[in-house]
C-alpha cells in the first residue's frame, strides 16, 4: 500500500505542469470577489524580500524560498531548520518557522507555521462606547512536498491551514499551492511558473464569503557569466489584468507600459564568494499601491545573507510607505 501512494506521488508530480496549466483557466473563473487572509502576500524568505518582495526561481539552499515555490524544496539540504521574523505596518509582527526532510535522493517534505500578530485594539459600538481591548492575529500552518523529476526539472505542492481571527469574528480556509521549477546548472539559469493560494474558505466571518489571494507567478533567474551578478525576474497576478487600460481610448503607449509594469518585481544579487550575497530590488506595484506624494524609494527593497558552516543567516529590508517600513530576518541551521 505505502509503494503504491508513493507510486501515486511520483506519477503525479511528473504531470504536474499540466496540471497547472489545466488549473489555470478554473482559477481565473472562480476568483472575481474580494480577498481575505491578504497576509498571505507577505514574504517567507528575507532573500526573496531583498529581492523585490517575492522570487520564485531563486536556486540557492534556502528552504524559505519553498514557501514562496514548494518545487524550491528540492534544493535545501536534508533536515534544514529555519527561524524568521519580520516587523511590518502599525505595530505588526510575524514569526514563523519551517522544517525539511529528505526521502532519498528526489523526494522532499516540510512543515512550515506562521503566526501575524497586529497588536490589542480599542473596541467601541456604533454609538461610541467603549467595549475593551481585542486582539487580531493569523495563523498559516502548510505541508510542503517536493520531487526531482529529472536532473532539471522539479514539481511541488503545498497545502495550507489557515486561520484568521479578528475580536469576535473568525475565518477558517484551505489553501494549495502548484510549483514547477527548470534548474540548468551549467548556464546558470532557472525558471519556475507558480499558482499559489489556489482554494477557499471553509468558515467565512460572516455570511458573505470570500476569496484567498489567489495568484498566478512566473519568475526567471540567471546569473551573468563573466560577473557576480545575478538578475531576477518575477512576474505576478498573470491572471489579473486591469481592463479600463485595456479598453480607455484616450490610453497611450507609456499607460499600457506603466499596467505591465505593475506585474514586474526586478532584483539583483551581488555574490561575493560562496558564502555572502547582497541583494535589491524594485517592486512596481508596491510603488504605486504604496506611494505617497513626496517619496522615492517606495518600492524599493534590498538586503544580505551570510553562510557560516551550517548556519545560514538573513535580513531585507523594504521600504512601504514615507511613514513605514519593513524588516525581515531568517536563520537557519542544517543539522
Amino acid at each position: 500500500m505505502a509503494k503504491f501512494f508513493a507510486g501515486f506521488l511520483i506519477y503525479w508530480m511528473k504531470n504536474i505542469l499540466l496540471t497547472l496549466l489545466l488549473l489555470s483557466p478554473v482559477a481565473l473563473m472562480a476568483q472575481d470577489g474580494s480577498t481575505a487572509f491578504n497576509f498571505l502576500r507577505l514574504p517567507y524568505s528575507s532573500h526573496a524580500a531583498a529581492l523585490g518582495g517575492n522570487n520564485i526561481s531563486l536556486p540557492d539552499d534556502d528552504i524559505t524560498l519553498s514557501l514562496h515555490n514548494p518545487a524550491l524544496l528540492s534544493n535545501v539540504s536534508d533536515r534544514t531548520l529555519n527561524l524568521g521574523y519580520m516587523t511590518y505596518m502599525s505595530d505588526s509582527k510575524v514569526a514563523g518557522a519551517a522544517f525539511n526532510m529528505m526521502f532519498g535522493s528526489r523526494s522532499s517534505a516540510a512543515l512550515s507555521a506562521r503566526y501575524v500578530d497586529y497588536g490589542d485594539f480599542d473596541g467601541y459600538t456604533v454609538d461610541n462606547t467603549p467595549t475593551g481591548s481585542f486582539n487580531a492575529k493569523d495563523i498559516e500552518m502548510s505541508v510542503i512536498y517536493s520531487y526531482l523529476l529529472s536532473d532539471r526539472w522539479s514539481g511541488g505542492i503545498s497545502g495550507k491551514f489557515i486561520y484568521s481571527k479578528y475580536e469576535s469574528l473568525h475565518s477558517i480556509a484551505l489553501g494549495v499551492d502548484l510549483g514547477i521549477n527548470y534548474l540548468n546548472e551549467e548556464s546558470d539559469f532557472s525558471a519556475s511558473l507558480v499558482l499559489r493560494n489556489l482554494g477557499g474558505q471553509v468558515k467565512a466571518f460572516d455570511d458573505k464569503s470570500e476569496d484567498i489571494p489567489f495568484d498566478i507567478q512566473m519568475g526567471f533567474t540567471k546569473r551573468l557569466a563573466h560577473a557576480p551578478l545575478r538578475i531576477s525576474l518575477t512576474l505576478t497576478n498573470l491572471h489579473k489584468w486591469d481592463e479600463d487600460d485595456f479598453y480607455n481610448p484616450d490610453s497611450s503607449e507609456e499607460s499600457f507600459g506603466q499596467m505591465l509594469l505593475k506585474h514586474v518585481i526586478l532584483g539583483a544579487d551581488l555574490l561575493i564568494g560562496n558564502n555572502f550575497y547582497a541583494s535589491i530590488g524594485y517592486n512596481f506595484r508596491m510603488a504605486e499601491e504604496l506611494s505617497s506624494e513626496g517619496t522615492k524609494w517606495d518600492g524599493l527593497t534590498a538586503g544580505a545573507g551570510l553562510t557560516l558552516k551550517k548556519i545560514k543567516l538573513g535580513v531585507s529590508y523594504s521600504k512601504l510607505h514615507i511613514s513605514s517600513s519593513s524588516l525581515l530576518f531568517n536563520v537557519s541551521y542544517t543539522l
